[in-house]
């Protein structure tokens, strides 16, 4: 059966509604492929994680993991598209919390997660490469990393490991 195309189903200062809580294991945001919702939607998610006894590392972590996969479907996947939805799903497993980003954008080169080239960091800031450090980052912090398309969506899918998912 061929995918549906995401629609718009909300704004990301909605998400308060879909908090992760003790009765609910997980939550939905869907909003617009552009980079003011992108921040809103990071802002509205994170809130939605406070009922989770997250330590301040694995804020940042998700934090980061979440900026640089939002951004880059942004940024490449719409980047000829004047308008496009991304969906965040998360969901809370034991010892993890399960991520699933959807998009309707363009694929990923070759359909699959590119290659992480490995960056000197040797000599002068002013001689570093600009970029090719988000998947790089993403693939480090992250783990069941996993990326498919499917008809007209793309779907990547992966977890980050919690010291301690007891909720508040």
């Amino acid at each position: 059966m061929p995918a549906e195309a995401l629609c718009f189903m909300g704004h990301a200062k909605d998400l308060h509604q879909s908090a992760l809580t003790p009765q609910k294991n997980e939550m939905k945001l869907v909003f617009p492929a552009d980079p003011v919702a992108v921040r809103g939607a990071l802002k509205a998610s994170m809130s939605g994680l406070t009922n989770l006894n997250l330590t301040i590392d694995e804020r940042g972590v998700i934090e980061i993991v979440l900026a640089e996969v939002l951004n880059n479907v942004v940024e490449h996947a719409y980047a000829h598209h004047t308008s496009g939805v991304i969906e965040l799903r998360v969901k809370r497993g034991a010892d993890r919390l399960h991520f699933t980003v959807l998009d309707d954008g363009v694929p990923l080169p070759d359909d699959g997660l590119p290659e992480t080239p490995s960056h000197s960091l040797a000599g002068p800031v002013d001689d570093l490469p600009e970029g090719g450090f988000g998947w790089f980052l993403i693939k480090e912090l992250t783990q069941d990393l996993n990326y498919v398309r499917s008809d007209i969506r793309n779907r990547l899918d992966f977890t980050i490991a919690l010291a301690d998912t007891r909720v508040s």
